[in-house]
């Protein structure tokens, strides 16, 4: 019996001046880029939970830091989607990218908004990949333009029944030295714009 007792005082003993293991300090994590389906369909799992009947109406990419988008992937990618049941539209946002001049990292949805009708596509019109898209581009002008970033614009075209790929040679349409529109669906260059 005194044996198990001086067990018993010695496990107290050693767990009592024991420290809980120190937390280590956790390494920043290696930015990550994506093409745009890759992020779309982790963007779409997320308004699929806000709305069951959520459609996607746009998804665009964003340059930052060193990643240009020259390779038809991208650090951060905005969606937006609507919902007619709901009656309004909500943007979500991938960033994978640990900075404090960015979205934090993963999805995070926006506040909704009110609804746009009409514009919204259906998923099985998305077959072409943006890596896919500035691979046709590259053929069809963009292999001329050096030293710019790459940024993506998915998106329907009611006027022409199109899900397109525009492929921007600048960080925006406004500022672009050239546009090459791709057809997200068959992979058929459509058009230059500037």
């Amino acid at each position: 019996m005194k044996r198990l007792g001086f067990i018993l005082l010695s496990l107290a003993i050693v767990s009592g001046c024991t420290s809980p293991p120190a937390q280590q300090e956790q390494k920043p994590q290696p930015p990550e880029s994506n093409t745009g389906r890759s992020a779309f369909q982790r963007l779409y799992v997320a308004a699929r939970g806000w709305a069951s009947d959520a459609r996607p109406y746009q998804l665009q990419s964003q340059v930052f830091g060193d990643d240009k988008g020259t390779d038809g992937k991208a650090p951060i990618w905005r969606a937006a989607f609507a919902s007619a049941a709901q009656h309004s539209s909500r943007p979500y946002v991938w960033s994978g990218v640990d900075s404090p001049d960015a979205p934090a990292r993963g999805v995070t949805p926006g506040s909704p908004d009110s609804f746009v009708p009409g514009n919204t596509f259906d998923v099985n019109f998305l077959k072409i990949d943006s890596d896919k898209a500035y691979e046709i581009a590259q053929k069809h002008g963009g292999d001329k333009i050096k030293d710019t970033p790459v940024t993506y614009l998915l998106q329907w075209e009611p006027g022409e029944n199109h899900l397109l790929w525009h492929v921007i040679y600048g960080a925006s349409q406004n500022d672009a030295k050239l546009v090459v529109d791709i057809d997200a669906t068959t992979g058929e260059f459509n058009r230059k714009e500037k």
